[in-house]
């Protein structure tokens, strides 16, 4: 039994965008963005029990309208008095680790070369075809899944492409897809192809809090109660959208209207022209659910809000949002003359989008939740409270340290200092793990995948997925006469089949381990220490990798971030990170070879690449030998065979050269921190390797 959709408390902008989308399809889909907990699945799911039921061909296994049947239907073609059936819209869910064949179906490569047979099995595409497409965590999805996924929504066609063999269908479905920011972010190019986006959080009134939880508790004591108690508000909500379905044709976008939109766009510096487009047509769709047959000031507005956001120029750090004064400031100067502000208009009656049903719950179209207006630009807006002169505690490079430069020292540990602004983010050097991986898809190390170019063969364990011809050709040749085979053409037996090689591109695990001790805050070097940690954090965003970030300074060491996908979340840690205190490098390192085991357990097939940021100070309490400890530990972590970067932010005219020393105990290799971004010193790991 499906929660309601009347029955959600609150999430006025997520039941808005999902009902524009039901009524006009041609709007893209959502992209529901928020904190787990809130919902975003149950309000998903229940949309599909309000949709209009649909016709559909008898036994099309591709839901085929049968007053319009798909003319290249693989189950067609179906004539005109086609027996029809009518059923509920579907929901169809795509789980995070569908292969690509389960999206798009698969050929029986196997009947197609030894019978000669086209067997097609449809994928969830066709099962979605008018219906609703569901991708919950649609960030940790593979690129090129998202990808496919993408340009069958756009072309409302999906195309499966194998070995000469061509076969497309009708794939008109409503996109939705939830994630959860913490977990990393779609790629931009991505993000820009779902229609509206959504932020959602759990409410902060304690008597909203109070009404889902009772709401929850009265559900599941007895789902179909409660679900009968909120029948009538279902049905009256399924009847305003087929409503709004048959209005939408009639209704018209004017020259004034069109303006709008395209002020609106040009105002926010968008990409392209497809924010435009989607904007548009939100305005349309929003027209039709109101119950208008002209679209206003007031659907542009709405439509703005919903479809801007996610494509408005920023950082790869900056959180998505939209500024109010500039949306009502374009829409001012795009309005005529004559024409008074059209801030307050009042829907027609019945047509209340977020209608809470039996109990009055919803109210009117509203305005986005929370305060998106301003993106926040977490690479550094504060001030650089650091000044320029040597700070107390300095221990820098020209006063050599007692022993073996930096092993003990009887100095009181540098006064913890204020956090300082990174410096500006530039491109960084590709940095690859040597080797051969079979982890997640990405864009740094090498890995066999199942995309990429073909470099081989083999004997298919299971089902053969990416056929390489030409071997399987050679495996049968010399059996032909052995087989009986006389004439012209091959007879080609399941042993003969190979499966193609292909290599591409995995994501690691970039884990830093970041010196934020007193030495690091001298003569503002913890500026560029950050900036080069964005940089190689930007980079990791770029290439799909998972991040995580230790830092030590004083007596010990802390892992500020655990593994994730969200390099958002490692910027704003890394930003707001103070300076001082003693040089820990011993715990550092061994809080990394701690992390890096725990990690290998959950995600055994994920690379991992160290990347230690340190002038290479070791620093502890008297009678410590800090510099050994510190070199045992980086000999531990070597042991485990993991790759490792050290990059060496030891600055001035005398140089100790401690980090290279550390860097060839890890057998890492070893750059300077003004090398980190040079042009033309493209090494690798593998070359120091």
């Amino acid at each position: 039994m499906t929660y309601p959709f009347g029955a959600v408390v609150g999430m006025d902008d997520l039941r808005l965008a999902l009902l524009l989308n039901a009524v006009s399809p041609a709007v893209g889909g959502v992209l529901v963005r928020g904190e787990k907990g809130t919902a975003k699945s149950t309000t998903v799911r229940a949309l599909a029990a309000v949709l209009p039921p649909v016709d559909v061909v008898a036994g099309c296994r591709f839901a085929c309208d049968p007053a319009a049947p798909d003319a290249e239907c693989p189950d067609g073609p179906h004539p005109s008095d086609s027996p029809a059936v009518t059923r509920p819209a579907r929901l169809v869910e795509l789980p995070v680790g569908a292969s690509e064949d389960r999206l798009v179906g698969s050929l029986d490569l196997e009947r197609a070369l030894t019978e000669g047979v086209k067997s097609f099995e449809p994928g969830l595409l066709a099962g979605a075809n008018r219906g609703v497409l569901y991708v919950d965590e649609v960030n940790l999805l593979h690129d090129h899944l998202v990808d496919l996924l993408l340009d069958a929504a756009a072309l409302g066609r999906a195309y499966v492409e194998r070995e000469g063999v061509s076969v497309r269908h009708a794939a008109r479905f409503l996109l939705v897809g939830t994630m959860n920011p913490e977990e990393g972010e779609l790629r931009p190019q991505l993000l820009d192809r779902f229609g509206l986006t959504v932020e959602v959080a759990a409410p902060r009134d304690p008597d909203l809090r109070a009404e889902v939880v009772r709401r929850r508790f009265g559900y599941d004591a007895d789902p179909a109660a409660f679900a009968a108690a909120w029948a009538e508000s279902e049905t009256e909500l399924a009847v305003q959208i087929a409503t709004a379905r048959a209005l939408l044709p009639r209704v018209v976008l004017s020259d004034a209207a069109l303006r709008q939109v395209t002020s609106v766009c040009a105002a926010f510096d968008v990409d392209g022209l497809r924010a435009d487009l989607v904007t548009a047509r939100a305005a349309i769709a929003h027209a039709a659910w109101s119950g208008r047959t002209d679209v206003t000031e007031d659907d542009v507005r709405t439509a703005a809000r919903l479809a801007l956001p996610h494509r408005r120029r920023r950082n790869p750090f900056d959180a998505p949002g939209l500024d109010e004064e500039t949306l009502e400031q374009a829409l001012a100067d795009s309005r005529p003359e004559d024409s008074p502000p059209d801030d307050d208009p009042t829907p027609p009656e019945g047509t209340d989008p977020t209608d809470g049903g039996p109990d009055g719950d919803g109210g009117g179209t509203p305005p986005p939740s929370g305060d998106p207006g301003k993106g926040t630009n977490t690479g550094g807006s504060e001030p650089d409270t650091q000044g320029k002169e040597p700070m107390p505690g300095d221990d820098g490079p020209t006063t050599a340290p007692r022993g073996e430069g930096g092993g003990h020292t009887d100095a009181a540990p540098a006064p913890e200092q204020a956090a300082v602004a990174p410096d500006a983010p530039f491109r960084v050097q590709r940095l690859e793990v040597p080797g051969i991986g079979a982890g997640a898809s990405g864009r740094r190390s090498k890995a066999r995948s199942e995309r990429g170019r073909v470099v081989g063969s083999r004997r298919p364990e299971h089902a053969v997925t990416k056929l390489h011809l030409v071997d399987t050709v050679l495996a049968a040749a010399p059996h032909q006469r052995a087989r009986g085979r006389s004439g012209t053409g091959l007879l080609v037996e399941r042993t003969d089949l190979r499966q193609a090689t292909l290599e591409g591109r995995e994501g690691n695990l970039v884990l830093f381990v970041v010196d934020a001790s007193g030495s690091m805050g001298a003569r503002s070097r913890m500026a560029a220490v950050k900036g080069a940690v964005l940089s190689l954090l930007m980079d990791a965003y770029q290439r799909r990798d998972k991040v995580g970030l230790i830092t030590f300074r004083g007596g010990e060491a802390e892992l500020t971030l655990p593994p994730t996908w969200s390099v958002e979340a490692a910027a704003a840690r890394l930003t707001s990170l103070p300076t001082g205190g003693r040089t820990p490098l011993a715990a550092g390192l061994l809080r990394a070879h701690e992390t890096l085991r725990l990690e290998r357990v959950r995600d055994p097939q994920r690379r991992p690449l160290v990347v230690l940021v340190t002038d290479g100070r070791a620093t502890g309490a008297r009678g410590t030998d800090s510099l050994g400890e510190s070199r045992r530990a980086a000999a531990l972590l070597a042991s485990t065979g993991v790759a490792s970067v050290v990059v060496d932010c030891e600055s001035g005219p005398v140089r100790l050269g401690l980090a290279a020393t550390l860097g060839a105990v890890l057998g890492a290799q070893t750059m300077r921190l003004e090398q980190l971004g040079a042009e033309q010193l493209v090494a690798t790991v593998r070359e120091a390797a």
